[in-house]
């Protein structure tokens, strides 16, 4: 059921978008599975290489090194409504919390935020996935929002910039919170072309596949009781490398390819 949004919410927000846009993750995927007529599942979680994930039509895919990353755009906010709700990465959303949503930064990246209208700044952690609304960059927690000068407008210009993810903490108390980058160009990848019920279309994909590339493979995959086949193209220890090769895919007419971790 669908409830009236609350008075504490970012007025200029549809709440229809803003509710869509706080399904976790493993929701969205699961609408995928069930709504696709193209009989293509969501394969198993990565290890390292973030899904892509669609909402309203559209695909999004999560950056998989906050290095060096920084954005301007409108940032909003979500508060009572979405409080004790799940998140993306399976947290309890608390609006008192310093955290925020971003449509592709890693989860659990921690950025700085400054208001470019008063110039105040807050350092957040990102653990959702949002705002779906064009031209949206960030969503903040209340707390976050409040911080900053957010809460009343609604809506302001802001900076994003990266720090990273949070480092162990230092052995004094109160020492500055440290930030590491994440190692996930090193590993075991491959390119997911395409997933079907039907056997035979895979095996027919796979054959056309092979004319160009090398290491095409058929793997079946169980999902509730429903065998699914994905066709992946090629193996590397380098991102950069199976990137390349998933940029040619997709220039070869193969859009929906995309990389993942074994």
């Amino acid at each position: 059921m669908i409830r009236k949004p609350s008075k504490y919410a970012a007025r200029p927000v549809s709440y229809r978008n803003r509710l869509l846009g706080r399904i976790g993750i493993g929701c969205l995927l699961a609408v995928y599975v069930l709504g696709c007529a193209r009989d293509v599942p969501p394969p198993k979680k990565p290890a390292h290489y973030p899904k892509p994930y669609r909402v309203f039509g559209k695909w999004y895919q999560p950056i998989p090194d906050a290095t060096g990353f920084r954005q301007d755009g409108i940032a909003s906010w979500y508060g009572a409504d979405f409080h004790g709700r799940k998140t993306s990465n399976g947290e309890i959303y608390n609006m008192y919390a310093m955290t925020a949503a971003h449509k592709t930064l890693p989860l659990g990246t921690h950025v700085r935020v400054r208001n470019l209208s008063n110039h105040r700044e807050i350092e957040v952690r990102i653990n959702d996935r949002g705002p779906f609304v064009r031209g949206r960059v960030i969503d903040l927690s209340y707390t976050a929002a409040k911080k900053i000068g957010i809460v009343g407008p609604g809506t302001a210009p802001v900076e994003v910039v990266a720090l990273g993810v949070a480092a162990p903490a230092g052995k004094q108390e109160g020492s500055p919170q440290a930030f590491a980058p994440i190692d996930v160009y090193t590993g075991k990848f491959t390119i997911q072309v395409g997933a079907f019920s039907l056997k035979e279309n895979a095996d027919r994909l796979k054959q056309r596949l092979e004319q160009k590339h090398e290491n095409v493979q058929v793997i079946p995959f169980d999902k509730e009781g429903v065998t699914f086949y994905r066709i992946r193209v090629g193996k590397f220890t380098d991102l950069k490398k199976a990137e390349a090769t998933e940029t040619a895919l997709v220039n070869g007419g193969f859009s929906d390819a995309f990389v993942i971790a074994e």
